[in-house]
């Protein structure tokens, strides 16, 4: 018995439920995931694929080589062959399928948001402690990211000194055509759009560089597409499908712009949108500090900006950090990790799925998929967030946290 396995000997049977976009990221991460880095990992199985979809399920277990397909998460859950387990299904769905997994005794990767609301993440925490010998996990990819993951080596380290600014933003284009059909990404009220599904990750970044925000203030939530057509069929992702005469209103918003303090004193200034026209995924950021800055842009991921005052006269001025082996994960992490190679985000889930499967076995040689506990605050923030923007920008403040 490996120590901290919980309940395998030799092996990590391997599921994922939700078939879709982001569940195919899983499925890809957990095949690559015993190719990177050091020995020692169990043998990793490849079981099963579930999703209400037969043919979504039966073609992802296909094309990434599990075993079997499922149309039920509970065939997950009763299985005895399955340890590990990633959710990435709709948001709404989350608490009834992880809540009935660590009952079964399987540990769980979540995807984000965490969840609907603060009340049932809070019931999720809940049933993550009430199983200590089991791991749960919240998958924020972003800081897995090895661009990012120099930024803040140097602010730790204490080579920027202290942060004063964090300007960030999140633009996508999924939602940009009225003409794409209704989805639950469209249903949920304020707060559930555009900041839950990309702003999550947006707020994350920003504590992952500067810590604990204090407080935000200043939001407001716009939506520009008010009504979707309902599909006729079933549609992977964003992707577009044939329309039905059927019109349903949009309930969420398409934008939200607000305004944090961190608790370090430092300010930030941030932005999700899922109608930026032309930018199908552009997350980046400027971090200003008292010694230095940094620039980080989804678009160019294997770089970073970076500028202190080291450098002065005639050559001052920002410079472009090609990321290497010195910086986090790409040594072991890639096939060819030497300078200049490049990565791309879809590597940023076979990371994560090697740091959850390690933290499963016990090994913890990389950092630690997030806690249910961090999945439950960055709900409160966002919440805090959607609070401000009801309130007619009004500040509010945001329960203490400890990453």
């Amino acid at each position: 018995m490996i120590e901290g396995a919980g309940m395998f000997n030799d092996h990590i049977g391997v599921a994922v439920i939700g078939a879709g976009m982001a569940g195919r990221s899983h499925a890809a991460g957990y095949r690559s995931a015993t190719t990177t880095y050091d020995p020692g990992l169990p043998d990793v199985r490849l079981v099963a694929i579930a999703d209400v979809n037969e043919h979504f399920a039966g073609e992802t277990a296909r094309r990434f080589g599990y075993a079997r397909a499922e149309t039920s998460w509970q065939a997950v859950a009763e299985a005895p062959d399955i340890d590990v387990v990633s959710v990435v299904v709709a948001n709404h769905l989350h608490r009834e399928i992880v809540e009935g997994l660590l009952a079964a005794g399987k540990h769980v990767l979540c995807e984000k948001p965490f969840a609907p609301a603060v009340e049932e993440a809070e019931a999720m925490v809940a049933a993550a402690r009430a199983r200590p010998e089991l791991q749960a996990g919240v998958g924020f990819t972003f800081r897995r990211s090895p661009a990012i993951g120099a930024v803040r080596r140097l602010v730790e380290e204490g080579a920027t000194g202290r942060p004063i600014h964090f300007n960030g933003h999140y633009w996508c284009d999924y939602g940009a055509d009225a003409s794409g059909p209704m989805s639950w990404r469209y249903k949920g009220g304020p707060g559930s759009g555009a900041l839950a599904d990309i702003g999550s990750h947006l707020v994350d970044l920003a504590e992952f560089l500067c810590g604990p925000i204090r407080s935000v203030r200043g939001t407001v939530l716009s939506t520009f597409v008010t009504e979707r057509a309902l599909p006729l069929g079933a549609a992977v992702g964003h992707a577009a499908a044939e329309l039905s005469d059927q019109r349903e209103p949009v309930e969420n918003e398409d934008l939200v712009t607000f305004t944090a303090t961190f608790e370090s004193g430092a300010t930030a200034t941030m932005s999700a949108s899922r109608v930026a026209l032309g930018l199908a995924n552009s997350l980046g950021f400027e971090l200003f500090a008292e010694n230095a800055a940094a620039t980080f842009d989804l678009l160019r991921p294997g770089e970073f900006g970076y500028m202190d005052r080291a450098v002065d006269g005639p050559t001052k001025g920002y410079r472009q950090v090609p990321v290497g082996p010195a910086h986090p994960y790409l040594t072991g992490g890639l096939p060819m990790d030497f300078p200049g190679v490049g990565y791309g985000q879809n590597d940023l889930f076979v990371f994560q799925a090697r740091a959850f499967l390690e933290q499963v076995a016990g090994l913890d040689r990389l950092p630690r998929v997030p806690s249910f506990e961090h999945g439950l605050h960055n709900l409160r923030l966002l919440s805090a967030i959607t609070e401000s923007a009801l309130n007619g920008g009004a500040e509010v403040k945001v329960p203490s946290h400890t990453p």
